[in-house]
């Protein structure tokens, strides 16, 4: 009988992309439930048995009471789901909806272990680290990681999606240089609005094409302003099958989520990042910071954008620069032992230690 496991994750893709990934890694040895809020229901289709458990934030004070309650409630939901499952192992990619599975399954005694993708050890898996075997992540020098717990760490490659070990390459037809904007499905205003007026200048000198995802409401709007200023683009929300998007790429400007920057940096892409300068305890900058170290990327600072310095750093990169061809070859060195098999091998074998 094959060993029964729930993956507890979030609603934002930076959780349920490393849900989805280790599901993929654990379907075929152990039996998988996944348990998300209403947000992740949008990333999983029917292949995965997934519990809705909408955990509330803990942000707003006048609510906090109402907000314990509430956990409270789910953390007996979330213990008689792991009762009735006969659950042995919870997997948490972190954030505060993984609270009542971690609080439940501390009470039952069941193997907790925590996933870190992120350069910045978040609140919650810190909370739990003492309850948990192991903390699976990708760097050893992990911020914010309480002293005296270096062997709970469990290093691995950075968790990527399958489809992505099985894209195919992507050979040009033409001689544009292909710039892909990620600026997240909700979009992002330094995205939309900043950055064109760069690229329409740049049009004038070379010739480029983009490919912009934005959110719903602003498509239409993009479209016609490349249209407008004869650029070629494609402009669009969401995409399945984003490895065979991004593949295209020469260069791609991008938050710095770490789902996102690993992608990147498997499918060789260089990439400038523009962390989200209000994220959690600065963890986009961080995750950035780790490439930039590498040699492997660009950042900006969205506070401090300088539309002429960013214009000036495309017109580098698109005319292929030492700068950029350097940077394409330590993304190619950074990613060449990064196999399927191999992150599979470690995982299982985290998890069948302990």
């Amino acid at each position: 009988m094959k060993t029964k496991v729930l993956i507890s994750t979030g609603g934002s893709g930076g959780h349920v992309i490393p849900a989805i990934t280790i599901y993929n890694h654990l379907k075929n040895t152990h039996e998988i439930l996944i348990s998300t809020d209403k947000r992740g229901l949008a990333y999983l289709d029917k292949n995965y048995k997934a519990f809705v458990i909408n955990t509330p934030k803990l942000n707003n004070y006048f609510l906090l009471p109402f907000s314990f309650l509430k956990i409270l409630f789910l953390t007996i939901k979330s213990f008689f789901l792991l009762k009735k499952n006969n659950i042995s192992i919870l997997i948490s990619t972190g954030g505060y909806m993984s609270l009542p599975q971690c609080l439940a399954a501390k009470i039952l005694s069941i193997k907790i272990f925590l996933i870190e993708p992120n350069m910045v050890l978040g609140r919650a898996n810190k909370f739990f680290l003492n309850f948990s075997r192991k903390l699976i992540c990708y760097s050893k020098n992990l911020i914010n990681l309480p002293s005296g717990n270096n062997d709970k760490l469990s290093i691995i490659n950075p968790l990527i999606r399958k489809e992505y070990y099985e894209t195919e390459t992507y050979l040009k037809k033409d001689n544009l240089f292909k710039i892909i904007i990620i600026g997240g499905s909700q979009g992002a205003k330094i995205f939309d609005e900043l950055l064109k007026k760069s690229f329409v200048s740049i049009s004038k000198q070379v010739s480029i094409e983009i490919v912009h995802q934005t959110s719903k409401k602003n498509i239409n709007y993009l479209k016609n302003f490349y249209s407008q200023n004869n650029i070629k683009s494609r402009v669009f929300s969401f995409e399945h099958n984003l490895n065979e998007v991004l593949k295209q790429g020469d260069l791609c400007v991008t938050r710095a989520g770490a789902s996102s920057l690993a992608e990147l940096s498997f499918l060789n892409i260089p990439f400038v990042a523009i962390p989200l300068p209000s994220s959690k305890d600065n963890h986009q900058y961080e995750n950035a910071k780790y490439y930039k170290e590498l040699d492997c990327c660009w950042i900006i600072d969205q506070k401090n954008f300088d539309e002429e310095k960013f214009r000036k750093l495309l017109l580098e990169l698109i005319n292929k620069s030492q700068d950029y061809m350097t940077k394409k070859n330590n993304l190619q060195k950074l990613n060449y032992q990064n196999t399927w098999n191999n992150v599979n091998q470690k995982i299982l074998k985290i998890i069948n230690e302990n």
